[in-house]
């Protein structure tokens, strides 16, 4: 009888450390995405501040250096872009994202979509004073 119940309680420790293992690589792949997600969005601000480049290249080439993953986000954004403006296209992507980042992550991802609608009209404000510098 002895045996048995310590085999139950070496299987429960045994069980209970892997549960425990699982939980905690759940929040290490977590932290792994909101780092890529930070660097590529840096990467995407930069780009639209120096280069101009349209907004589906920047996804584009954001998708080739990230992670499986965050690289299926962006391919679906750009590829969504086609069809409907870019904040629309990031929201609905945002929202279908299959991965480790909770609802909260999600909702702060989700703010880019009021950046992108405002990035066009800044675009234009910002070419419409250098017009004029140009020509005074």
């Amino acid at each position: 009888m002895q045996i048995i119940k310590y085999t139950m309680l070496f299987l429960i420790f045994i069980l209970s450390a892997l549960i425990g293992k699982f939980i905690s690589q759940q929040y290490l792949y977590r932290l792994k995405e909101l780092e890529e997600i930070k660097n590529a969005l840096n990467i995407f601000k930069s780009k639209i501040k120096f280069t101009y480049e349209p907004i589906p290249e920047i996804f584009e080439e954001i998708s080739k250096n990230a992670s499986r993953n965050i690289s299926n986000l962006f391919i679906q954004a750009k590829e969504k872009m086609k069809f409907e403006t870019a904040a629309i296209a990031w929201e609905e992507v945002t929202d279908g994202y299959v991965g480790n980042l909770n609802q909260e992550d999600k909702q702060a991802i989700k703010t880019l979509s009021k950046l992108l609608r405002d990035n066009r009209c800044r675009r234009t404000i910002k070419s419409d004073r250098s017009n004029r510098k140009f020509f005074r």
